[in-house]
């Protein structure tokens, strides 16, 4: 033994990062390949790492990982996306290889998380009594553009968006395509609350994955609704992003902020809006639920205890969304409705929707359990939704395969009943006669919505979820004698003037005063034929007006709306 090994401490490897130590095999898994630029961001996280870590993770695959785990006294390990957890090496870490980890990084902050300038990468700190750390979790941040795309109507719509779902589940890949689909394609003054820079990533210039949002940084995490509430006062922002609201003063900063006519988008603490309804700090994102005594007589009318369960406010947050997977997420579109319905004990359903490369692919509801412990029941029904035995039974008309897309199959199954029509329910749009959907799911067209378009299916668009609605789409495919949806009326109306312009008819035609919402759907049917409209006149007298450009158009069909 040399002079230098002898002066070496006891317990320290000779070369702790020494590429001759053995690596053990380790499998490789099915995963997709990463791009230069992927592969290059996450290399400024590897390359930090000790070295024989390193070679362990690059043997093993880059794609599809999600952290890494270096314990003192304990083996390296790595975790991917699709759940499984692999040993890296035999050999447990030692101090040094912490300390030289460490010392490549940025400064930690009070929450014990440090970063690498201009990356997405969060490392985060186990320290013991003494303050030294002792382990470190080293997770890689990703930009994942159009991983917003589960949710990009709620985005447009302007409403406020809470998200839920467990630690590592993309929440935060989410939010941060969330802002940039804000700030790039919608053109709004974004202002993203980056409490532990996960959002714009460590250091001064935020990561692009943000796009052109502003970034506010906080110094302490203690501090994260103070900064919110000088984002709204100082920036004049349309829009402001936050990741983990998780205290009162949050929450109230947060209602502050929707108060005043901001769109908030952020995340919280929990996996379900169950889970947010039990929780007394942040039920106030929901409108907050607060026990109330009823009279005798209210009591017997409702049907329930003297003590119940009710919603305290306007929710804070118009939608939720549930992230259950990379690609699968539950939304409930209107949070008030659904937290009234499960505190009176009535049935509700969240949207599932299952989404591939950004796009939703397929779409279906899922029903919630009442909380058995609000001491509602379901002695009062919603207002819209009337009892079957109310519906004059009017059987006949030809039969009918209908496809439910993002519509409740069990309610249209019970519509289907109620009415007693021809009607079956299928799963695709091959076997399908006609389509039944929702509104925001016809604006968008996706999935099987394009391809019954493609074949000229006949698609009839909901105002919403309900029996009452499902029950008069069916007397009217039937032909029975009801009255015509305004939206169906309104939209035909388009299509008329379209096919009149196209076969030399008026060069411009006035269309009946409507509402902003079904203006815009006419404006939308009007360019997809390639000609052009303005709105005219004041509300509530405000139209659209087809102009044609002096050559002809070949009108498509249009199938037949309800």
């Amino acid at each position: 033994m040399n002079e230098r090994e002898s002066d070496r401490p006891e317990g320290l490897d000779p070369d702790i990062s020494a590429p001759d130590v053995a690596t053990p095999d380790l499998p490789t898994p099915d995963l997709p390949t990463l791009s230069d630029e992927e592969r290059e961001e996450i290399d400024l996280l590897i390359d930090r790492l000790p070295l024989r870590v390193q070679e362990a993770v690059r043997e093993h695959g880059m794609a599809g990982l999600i952290e890494v785990v270096l314990d003192v006294g304990r083996v390296p390990t790595a975790r991917y996306r699709e759940g499984s957890e692999i040993t890296l090496h035999d050999d447990e870490v030692a101090e040094q290889e912490i300390e030289q980890t460490v010392a490549q990084l940025s400064e930690f902050g009070e929450d014990n998380r440090a970063g690498i300038p201009r990356t997405l990468h969060r490392v985060s700190a186990i320290r013991n009594r003494r303050g030294r750390i002792v382990g470190l979790t080293c997770r890689v941040g990703r930009s994942v553009s159009g991983s917003a795309g589960a949710i990009r109507d709620l985005v447009e719509s302007g409403h406020s968006i809470l998200l839920l779902g467990p630690p590592g589940v993309g929440k935060t890949t989410m939010l941060r395509d969330v802002a940039r689909t804000l700030a790039d394609e919608l053109s709004k003054r974004v202002v993203v609350v980056d409490t532990s820079n996960e959002i714009g990533g460590d250091g001064d210039i935020p990561h692009p994955g943000i796009g052109r949002a502003r970034r506010m940084q906080v110094g302490r995490p203690e501090l994260q609704h103070r900064v919110m509430i000088e984002a709204v006062e100082n920036h004049t922002p349309e829009a402001i992003v936050i990741d983990e609201i998780g205290t009162g003063l949050e929450a109230e900063a947060a209602r502050t902020i929707a108060e005043r006519g901001v769109q908030l988008v952020g995340t919280a603490h929990g996996n379900t809006l169950a889970n947010l309804m039990q929780n007394p700090t942040l039920s106030d994102l929901i409108g907050g639920i607060e026990s109330v005594t009823l009279g005798d007589e209210e009591a017997r009318r409702r049907g329930t205890q003297k003590t119940i369960l009710e919603r305290r406010n306007p929710p804070t947050f118009d939608c939720l969304v549930e992230i259950q997977s990379f690609d699968r997420v539950a939304v409930h579109e209107d949070v008030a409705s659904t937290v009234d319905s499960l505190l009176r004990g009535f049935d509700a359903d969240a949207e599932v929707r299952e989404v591939q490369d950004g796009v939703v692919q397929t779409v279906h509801r899922m029903p919630l359990r009442s909380d058995e412990r609000s001491g509602g029941g379901p002695a009062e029904r919603p207002s819209d939704e009337r009892e079957w035995e109310e519906l004059p039974p009017a059987p006949g008309g030809p039969s009918k395969r209908i496809l439910p897309f993002g519509v409740s199959r069990s309610r249209l199954e019970a519509a289907i009943a109620s009415t007693r029509s021809a009607a079956a329910i299928v799963d695709s749009v091959d076997d399908a006669d006609c389509v039944m959907t929702l509104r925001p799911y016809y604006r968008r067209r996706s999935g099987p919505l394009r391809r019954a378009e493609q074949r000229g299916i006949p698609i009839y668009v909901l105002r919403n979820n309900t029996s009452s609605q499902m029950e008069r789409q069916l007397l009217a495919m039937r032909g029975d004698d009801m009255e015509v949806d305004p939206l169906t009326a309104a939209l035909r109306e388009a299509e008329d003037a379209v096919t009149s312009i196209s076969h030399g008819g008026s060069a411009n035609v006035e269309l009946s005063p409507q509402n902003a919402y079904i203006r815009r759907l006419q404006h939308e049917v009007i360019e997809r034929h390639g000609l052009t409209s303005t709105s005219r006149g004041r509300e509530p007298f405000r139209r659209v007006m087809v102009v044609s450009d002096g050559m002809p158009v070949a009108a498509a069909p249009w199938p037949p709306q309800g």
